[in-house]
């Protein structure tokens, strides 16, 4: 191992305490190990990936406009909703196609014409035919028409009366600049969607006028449909939920995991032996909970499924989407995930007095270095600055593209307001174009969030895991000091000497994940390519290279976690610390899983327990009348409550890892120290040994089973 680990942290020891002092000074402090940066190369690396992703994050904020993410685009190549556009969209929000043949034919397999060359305007709501006559919808007042915005939505966008007859003819001919409502129509997702019914009185009125023939068929709302609920436009609608649901992100997502967190922790410290039994009844209660609340949004429960109409609709209307496809697949996810876990915590009921004798060691360390309960606020700061510049910056790259008109060659003429006539030339409309670019910068900043993250995390771990051993290699001398000492000086020696070995430590892991990610891309992508059935080799093959990969991420972030204590301990570079760490784990493998493993099960239901409750908070929010209805309506709580719940994941493992590499920091030094010292542990604090000495505990960790 390298020497005793008492003449690096803590006081010296003494000639009878096993060790020299020759690795370190003599007379009082904590560390007295002569200590340099490590990792610099990887420190630069992040320093360099920080810069990138600044760059990338401007390139989002000058291109992207979050509105793209809602709502379409008319026939100019404006979003509606935009304050800037000309004219004046700011409350235009609601996408309509003027022409119904031109819906119809872009419908039509036979055809060329694309429904994003079909004529749109933006409209404050969605038309409905007249019940006694015929009503029109004109386009945007200009030219010879002297109407302002204002009086032309006043007067229900109708200005036929003011109309010359060569204007009319051209209207009647379905040419504009007025068009009739035949069709009913109903908002969905900010696109009115046309219900084929048409009116009949509407439809008689217009062919007695002597209008163009106006097809009849379900085609026109299909094809509406059909662009409304693509995937992208889904994924383009999660995304502005996220937007929209910011009040629930910081509520949900930053400030309840916080008071939970440090509730946790304060009951860990003062009422450690009921914590194991209430975590485990609290996490089955808090999924049995959430589970239900999909149901219900689901419809398979009450009468409060989600809508993908905004405001008020026929009720014979039934229109569904991905969104609610989606929210049942979860729901039936969250049931197996419930019934595993009901059945897991019942497996584990005879182990959970093991986890609390573990626990108790976490409680005594934080009741004497006091500050271990607070610190974790300082990288929450730090992480919800982060996040909120992070969530601000992916919205703007998911919005961001060029605005270009369609290469078409379809007969799409119009009457133009401007030049007084009709004109076909370049009359197709408008789309957001992406170039591949886009995508790259999207999956940067998605790499970004996850490395920043888990180098956050790791930084706070290492803090934790040197005021620990501090603690623990001073021989129960701490609690004569400053308590808050040992936090203060191991951030110090973070800072100025193991940044990069951190940063190389949570770029490994981030790696790993990344992996996965693209493997499991890849294997969705060949499975939607390839039509034929899989045989049963092939779905166990899939299913043990996933295995495989999630025990290698496990094994790589748990031996992490290790390698970050003994950096904090020795001040060695990331690979170094991680061999000691490797070395120490394999010599006393059934030493410390004997009672490590249900602590970390605790641990991890725990930060569940967080999460989850945070997910349920975020339904409560999402389930009132703002998020439900007008411009805030959100698509699907699925998205926010999904994010919710990995922010409220993200804070509890900040604050849950106090307790974490509490117990992994003390278990690593205790065995370190018995090794050291033929079984009989030197350094070992009164309070701790009283804890491991219960219940024959020393006997365990020092010879096994």
């Amino acid at each position: 191992m390298g020497g005793p680990l008492g003449a690096i942290i803590g006081k010296c020891p003494t000639a009878g305490g096993g060790g020299g002092g020759s690795d370190g000074e003599m007379g009082g402090g904590i560390i007295r190990k002569n200590r340099k940066c490590r990792d610099l190369v990887f420190l630069a690396i992040f320093i360099a990936f920080w810069v990138a992703m600044i760059v990338n994050s401007s390139f989002g904020f000058n291109q992207g406009n979050p509105l793209r993410l809602t709502y379409g685009l008319d026939y100019k190549g404006n979003v509606c909703g935009n304050k800037h556009a000309d004219p004046d969209l700011r409350e235009l929000e609601v996408r309509y196609w003027l022409n119904p043949n031109q819906v119809y034919q872009s419908g039509l397999k036979s055809s060329q014409f694309s429904l994003a060359d079909a004529k749109s305007i933006c409209l404050m709501e969605c038309p409905i035919p007249s019940e006694d006559g015929l009503n029109y919808i004109c386009d945007y007042p200009e030219g010879d028409i002297h109407l302002s915005v204002d009086d032309w939505i006043d007067r229900n966008y109708d200005y036929f009366e003011f109309l010359t007859p060569e204007m009319r003819n051209s209207s009647l001919q379905l040419q504009g600049p007025c068009y009739p409502i035949i069709f009913p129509s109903v908002n969905v997702y900010w696109s009115c969607q046309f219900i084929a019914r048409a009116s009949n009185i509407s439809l008689k009125h217009w062919l007695q006028m002597g209008g163009a023939t106006i097809e009849e068929n379900m085609l026109i709302d299909k094809t509406i449909h059909r662009a409304i609920n693509s995937p992208s436009a889904v994924l383009k609608r999660y995304v502005a939920d996220i937007g929209k649901a910011w009040p629930v992100l910081i509520v949900c997502g930053g400030i309840l995991p916080l008071f939970l967190s440090v509730i946790w922790l304060l009951m860990i410290r003062h009422f450690v032996a009921g914590m194991t039994w209430i975590t485990v009844i609290l996490f089955n209660a808090l999924i049995v909970s959430v589970t239900m609340f999909y149901y219900t949004k689901a419809g398979w429960i009450g009468h409060d499924p989600i809508s993908v109409v905004i405001g008020v609709s026929d009720p014979y209307v039934n229109i569904s989407g991905r969104e609610i496809n989606h929210i049942r697949a979860v729901a039936v996810l969250m049931t197996i995930v419930m019934i595993v876990t009901f059945l897991s915590s019942i497996a584990i009921i005879r182990r959970i007095l093991i986890a609390t004798s573990v626990l108790k060691v976490a409680a005594k360390v934080i009741g004497e270095v006091q500050a271990l309960i607070i610190f974790p606020i300082l990288p929450y700061f730090i992480l919800a600055i982060f996040y909120m510049f992070w969530l601000s910056a992916a919205l703007h790259l998911f919005s961001s593209g060029q605005i270009l008109r369609n290469d078409c060659n379809a007969n799409c003429c119009s009457y133009d307001l401007k030049s007084n006539r009709v004109n076909c030339d370049s009359c197709c409309g408008y789309s957001i174009h992406y170039t591949p670019h886009i995508g790259i910068s999207i999956l940067f900043h998605l790499v970004g969030c996850y490395w920043a993250t888990q180098f956050i995390i790791a930084c706070s771990s290492t803090v934790i895991a040197g005021s620990v051993a501090s603690y623990y290699w001073a021989h129960s001398e701490i609690s004569q000091e400053i308590p808050f000492l040992p936090v203060f000086s191991s951030l110090k020696r973070l800072l100025r000497y193991s940044l990069g070995s951190v940063a190389l430590g949570s770029l490994i892991v981030s790696i790993v994940e990344w992996i996965r990610f693209i493997l499991e891309s890849l294997r969705r992508r060949l499975k939607l390519a390839d039509s034929s059935p899989v045989s049963l080799m092939g779905k166990m093959m899939s299913s043990s290279s996933q295995c495989c990969l999630g025990c290698i991420d496990w094994t790589i972030k748990s031996a992490n976690r290790n390698a970050y204590i003994m950096i904090a301990i020795t001040g060695k570079g990331f690979c170094k610390a991680s061999a000691i760490a490797t070395g120490l784990i394999m010599n006393n493998i059934l030493r410390i899983g004997k009672v490590n493993v249900i602590g970390d099960v605790i641990l991890f239901l725990g930060k569940l327990c967080v999460s989850l409750f945070c997910a349920l908070f975020a339904f409560l929010m999402l389930d009132t009348h703002k998020y439900k209805s007008a411009h805030n309506k959100i698509s699907s709580p699925l998205f926010p409550v999904l994010v919710c719940w990995g922010l409220g994941y993200v804070v509890a493992t900040l604050f849950f890892a106090v307790v974490e590499m509490s117990i992994d920091t003390i278990i690593l030094s205790f065995c370190q120290d018995a090794e050291e010292h033929q079984g009989a542990a030197q350094y070992a604090p009164p309070l701790l040994m009283e804890t491991l000495d219960g219940q024959g505990e020393m006997q365990r960790l020092t010879q096994g089973p």
